[in-house]
């Protein structure tokens, strides 16, 4: 089997150009294969607040009403997306940008409402990579927003580590993957003041009582909750690190 490297890019890192640009010089160093997922949510809020749009939140994840979900496709499926192609076509990768709804990649159902309504939050029922392995092997590089849809028109916000991990656990049949969650802080931290408070190896026991005691919160939860379902699913390597740390291979490492 090939490798195939899958970047997850989020956080500050893609919202803002100078660490954007960082991250695309390393990710141009990256040999062989590669896929990048990016969020975009800071940016998303922003341009919500801009058009009188309220932000909501909950552990990490957005509430995404009607008008939220049209903000969330400009920027995802548009200005960020876009700006990240763009970046790479720059440094001589052939790139292409797709949602969830391109080439029927992902499938998902509006999230059933329990205790909070999410709103057009998707929750995946398929991945099909038939597409974009024809891209990979063609040495076209896919850059993933975090948009679903339900096959019936309906377009649904869903978590961009959730796509990340789903789509490495469906790749995983047919390349070696290598799954990098990219952000600011060098990884996990057991102290979130202190960067150099970095977990190196951190297993599901740990996880469990590093978020019941507070250590793991907010939006990290489902991140390494990912993690641990995709590492599970027969995904080769899983590392939590930041932009400078991808090739050195430092980070949270999911064992």
């Amino acid at each position: 089997m090939d490798r195939l490297t899958i970047i997850k890019v989020g956080g500050k890192v893609v919202e803002e150009p100078e660490s954007l640009n960082a991250l695309l010089d390393q990710f141009q160093r990256i040999s062989g294969n590669k896929l990048l997922v990016h969020g975009g949510g800071r940016t998303a809020t922003v341009i919500a607040e801009k058009l009188g749009i309220e932000t909501q939140m909950v552990d990490g994840r957005r509430i995404t009403d009607a008008k939220t979900l049209e903000v969330v496709t400009m920027v995802y499926g548009g200005l960020v997306n876009k700006r990240i192609v763009a970046g790479l076509q720059a440094r001589g990768i052939n790139a292409v940008g797709l949602t969830g709804a391109d080439f029927n990649l992902i499938k998902a159902h509006k999230r059933p409402i329990k205790d909070i309504d999410y709103g057009f939050v998707g929750d995946v029922d398929d991945v099909n990579v038939s597409e974009l392995r024809l891209l990979i092997n063609e040495n076209v590089v896919p850059v993933v927003a975090p948009l679903t849809h339900d096959a019936k028109g309906q377009l649904l916000n869903t978590n961009a580590d959730t796509i990340a991990s789903e789509l490495a656990t469906e790749l995983a049949n047919y390349f070696k993957v290598y799954l990098f969650f990219c952000f600011e802080k060098k990884g996990v931290l057991l102290n979130p003041d202190d960067d150099s408070s970095v977990i190196y190896d951190l297993n599901l026991q740990q996880f469990n009582e590093y978020k019941a005691e507070g250590i793991i919160s907010a939006g990290m939860i489902p991140k390494l909750e990912n993690s641990f379902r995709a590492k599970m699913k027969g995904v080769q390597e899983i590392l939590i690190t930041n932009p400078e740390n991808i090739i050195t291979g430092r980070g949270t490492r999911i064992i």
